[in-house]
């Protein structure tokens, strides 16, 4: 399956000395080396991210709606600045929402999205390393939602254990992981070698198996993940993707996130493509350039994210 490796809702998740970001982002533009990342300066685009592709989580969350009838507690795992998890307390009116993520910066404005929202008496933080962090909740949850966070976690089949093991009996794990990634470029630009945006996606596979690689003792797992659920000891319920498609010509938002990703894409695994798509890419992402990102009319964002739920046994 596809990585997509752009964080889109989240911030940080930390295990054994590894950080992750969301929001991804990942992929077309997020760098998987997280100890040095400012958060609060990643914080807007993090934001921006999660709120363009707010109609693929306002899908997933009807979606689960249906699974999932007035849960009582709901944990946004590695939840960054908090978009889904204030979409999670106006889904469920009902329900108290903890958001939970390694870096306080956003979490800050996590709190301050739902005080605006009106959702601030129901609405909690949790700041911490997660999974271990929490240990800390009041109460197991009724919903646990960990969106993109787990690949960035050694021991994958570990932390589904470690979720599971804070819900209620019958509570539900809903994971964001895999689906199709991002795509935002025609497949022929008018320069250079077409195909740019394939390439690129190659070359982000080896450096994100390179990071599976690398994190401290990283257990290699097929990534089946209804199976790694069973084996965590949860019910595999349901597995279902959903879809954001933004055609041309795009908002400024959504042509932001694009130049944003791009830019940041080109920072992390730049010198890795070869000197003419180096080249493509420079010029693309070249504000003076009637060809670039900044100009060009035939942008588009469509991406497909895939929800795998889970119940803890009673």
């Amino acid at each position: 399956m596809a990585h997509d490796h752009h964080h889109d809702t989240h911030g940080s998740v930390h295990q054994q000395g590894h950080g992750h970001g969301h929001g991804n982002g990942h992929g077309n533009g997020h760098t998987h080396d997280h100890a040095d990342i400012d958060w609060a300066e990643m914080a807007p685009h993090l934001e921006a991210q999660a709120e363009l592709y707010t109609p693929l989580y306002r899908q997933a969350l009807t979606w689960l709606a249906r699974e999932v009838t007035e849960p009582g507690l709901v944990v946004d795992v590695g939840s960054g600045p908090g978009v889904v998890s204030c979409l999670f307390a106006d889904t469920f009116p009902g329900a108290r929402v903890v958001a939970a993520d390694g870096a306080g910066p956003l979490l800050e404005r996590a709190r301050a999205r739902a005080e605006r929202l009106g959702f601030g008496d129901r609405f909690g933080t949790l700041t911490g390393d997660l999974p271990g962090a929490l240990a800390e909740l009041d109460y197991p949850a009724d919903l646990m939602w960990a969106s993109q966070s787990l690949h960035h976690l050694p021991d994958q089949r570990a932390a589904l254990a470690a979720l599971g093991g804070h819900l209620a009996p019958g509570g539900t794990l809903a994971i964001l992981e895999g689906g199709l990634p991002a795509r935002f470029l025609p497949r022929d630009l008018g320069f250079g070698r077409p195909g740019l945006q394939a390439r690129i996606r190659a070359v982000e596979e080896d450096a994100f198996a390179e990071m599976r690689a690398d994190l401290p003792d990283s257990v290699a797992e097929t990534e089946d993940w209804p199976a790694m659920l069973t084996a965590a000891g949860l019910k595999h319920t349901g597995t279902r993707s959903f879809l954001l498609d933004l055609p041309a010509p795009l908002s400024d938002a959504a042509r932001d996130y694009v130049t944003t990703s791009l830019s940041r894409l080109r920072e992390r695994i730049g010198e890795r493509l070869d000197a003419g798509d180096r080249a493509t890419l420079d010029r693309l992402l070249d504000p003076a350039d009637e060809a670039g990102v900044h100009r060009r009319q035939d942008l588009f964002v469509l991406v497909a994210h895939t929800v795998y739920t889970a119940v803890r046994p009673v």
